[in-house]
């Protein structure tokens, strides 16, 4: 999955709470790891009703520096690379933990880990 072209991840996104009552009915199939925006603790907030988790984000909609990213499946040096992301592409965080954070491209993912090193500076009102 490597390669991804900065067109295809630098759109602008909106996200907002759900309205009404969610629920989820019947068996939902387990995504994939590194697909879908879902850990069994939290899981990006266009997901709500669709997928069950004890949180759900809206998304920092932040973009990768001048080196870009490669997107891992671990936050850990050694893991599985996904996709090399380029420079300037939007990237969607959703955690943050030490010097990783855990995002995506958009609710339907991929998904992964990134170091926050990696990520622009923010600027104006970003």
């Amino acid at each position: 999955m490597n390669g991804a072209r900065a067109d295809s991840v630098t759109s602008p996104a909106a996200y907002s709470v759900p309205t009404g009552v969610l629920g989820l009915y019947g068996p939902v199939e387990s995504p994939a790891p590194g697909t879908l925006p879902l850990r069994g603790d939290l899981a990006h907030i266009a997901l709500a009703g669709r997928h069950l988790a004890a949180h759900y984000v809206i998304p920092e909609i932040r973009t990768l520096g001048l080196s870009g990213a490669d997107l891992r499946l671990l936050p850990h040096e050694d893991s599985e690379v996904l996709l090399t992301l380029p420079a300037g592409a939007r990237f969607e965080v959703l955690d943050r933990a030490g010097e990783w954070i855990w995002g995506c491209l958009g609710p339907e993912g991929p998904s992964g880990y990134c170091r926050v090193g990696e990520l622009a500076e923010k600027t104006g009102g970003a």
